[in-house]
């Protein structure tokens, strides 16, 4: 059997981990358990790297913060996302390597051919089936962001480099067709329609 891989992905205060909640409930409503699970993070490794990754106390270098990233998403793969969809499970994904391109690549500007490298051998060619961006201009996203109250080590950054991850996003929808682009700007009920409508196109 073959299981189903989806990843959300978007800019900081993009709504995307709201959007998630509602599908996984809606599917549960189905009869549909999916796997649930996130970057970094999902496993005990990647939970203990997360807390590094988004301390705002330290001060990480872009490459040493990529690596990171890898190591948390070499053990999520291995230890979560293989094991399920090899049992034909549906996998949902808050973020995924796609992340790695748009924030340390086009926002820290480490080279994208040295980061499609280590991704490759960090996951196997493992590649989502279906990734959903849920796109928004990074001054409603930080603003959104600021009325949670304190941020995160990635969301302290300033502004020119939440423009250059929303472009490194937007380039890769652009670019691969299993990307569709969504607005986060509409209203949660009509954007959850429009992820549903997505998703259960997809479903076997």
């Amino acid at each position: 059997m073959k299981g189903l891989f989806i990843v959300l992905e978007g800019p900081e205060g993009s709504g995307k981990s709201t959007q998630l909640s509602r599908l996984a409930a809606r599917l549960g409503q189905l009869g549909r358990e999916p796997v649930i699970t996130r970057e970094p993070g999902g496993t005990p490794t990647g939970d203990a790297i997360r807390q590094v990754l988004l301390d705002p106390s330290l001060d990480i270098t872009p490459l040493t913060e990529f690596l990171l990233y890898s190591a948390s998403r070499a053990q999520h793969v291995a230890e979560v996302i293989r094991p399920a969809l090899a049992t034909g499970k549906l996998v949902i994904s808050d973020r995924f390597f796609g992340a790695s391109i748009a924030y340390q690549g086009y926002g820290r500007g480490l080279e994208l051919p040295f980061i499609a490298e280590l991704t490759e051998r960090v996951t196997g060619g493992l590649k989502p089936d279906l990734t959903l961006l849920f796109d928004l201009e990074p001054q409603r996203g930080l603003g959104r962001i600021a009325a949670r109250g304190s941020k995160d080590r990635l969301e302290q950054a300033d502004l020119a480099f939440h423009q250059r991850v929303r472009e490194g996003f937007l380039q890769q929808a652009q670019a691969d067709p299993s990307w569709i682009v969504l607005d986060a700007t509409l209203p949660q009920e009509v954007l959850a329609e429009a992820v549903w409508d997505c998703v259960k196109a997809r479903l076997p």
